[in-house]
């Protein structure tokens, strides 16, 4: 069973914050709360740094976002949690019952591929809304995830995600990155993945800066995302 009292461990992992998005979480205004690490290798990474050299940017102190949290929690509709890779982190179920001391909602972004600690976190009542990255067709993972993820994994733990959205559709959507290589045939057949009744974002893509995934051995299982990038200035 998943602990949520010990949320330092986890806490060492923010080394990003944003004030105030208007587009993350649609239809509301929201901070954002960046985890390093990640355990995919995605060769179109926007925020390699973030997910595999996380120790070259400084720790966010808690204190500052709780602070900012408590005093502005009036003008905020919620919080995202996004990475690297959140589901990753240990002691994550810690931080998000701390983040939730706020009274405020939690989306956290996700690559799927550990179904077992989103349905954990779901039943905790810890997150709200999962954000979760279909990021193409299940053959074509190994390519899109800098071979961390094979294509029968990837189909295993996506299909796990889908059933847990199809039984609590109000607390998951579905997005996919239009990375280079990526066809629209690709996009209809991620689109054919989803529960009934679900659509897929299409999100566009901004090519990744100079950083370049550390090469994949046994040992190193680790190392995701998008268009954002960390940002280490906290408005108090």
């Amino acid at each position: 069973m998943m602990r949520i009292n010990e949320p330092a461990e986890a806490w060492k992992y923010v080394r990003g914050f944003e004030n105030l998005s208007l587009c993350d979480w649609p239809g509301l205004h929201s901070c954002i709360i960046f985890l390093g690490g990640c355990n995919l290798r995605c060769p179109t990474c926007h925020n390699g740094q973030l997910a595999w050299d996380m120790h070259t940017l400084p720790i966010i102190e808690p204190p500052r976002i709780k602070a900012y949290l408590r005093d502005r929690a009036g003008w905020l509709d919620g919080v995202t949690v996004t990475g690297g890779e959140p589901t990753t982190v240990p002691g994550l179920a810690g931080l998000l019952f701390e983040i939730r001391q706020s009274g405020l909602p939690v989306k956290l972004d996700t690559n799927g591929m550990r179904p077992d600690m989103v349905r954990e976190l779901l039943s905790l009542g810890l997150v709200d809304v999962f954000a979760v990255d279909v990021k193409g067709p299940f053959a074509k993972y190994p390519a899109l995830t800098g071979h961390a993820v094979s294509e029968i994994a990837a189909r295993a733990n996506l299909e796990r995600i889908f059933g847990l959205a199809a039984a609590r559709p109000e607390a998951f959507y579905f997005r996919t990155t239009q990375v280079p290589g990526l066809t629209e045939d690709d996009l209809a057949t991620a689109r054919g993945y989803l529960p009934p009744d679900f659509t897929l974002t299409i999100q566009k893509y901004v090519p990744p800066h100079t950083h370049v995934p550390p090469r994949r051995t046994q040992e190193n299982a680790q190392p995701n995302h998008e268009e954002r990038r960390p940002v280490g200035n906290v408005v108090n």
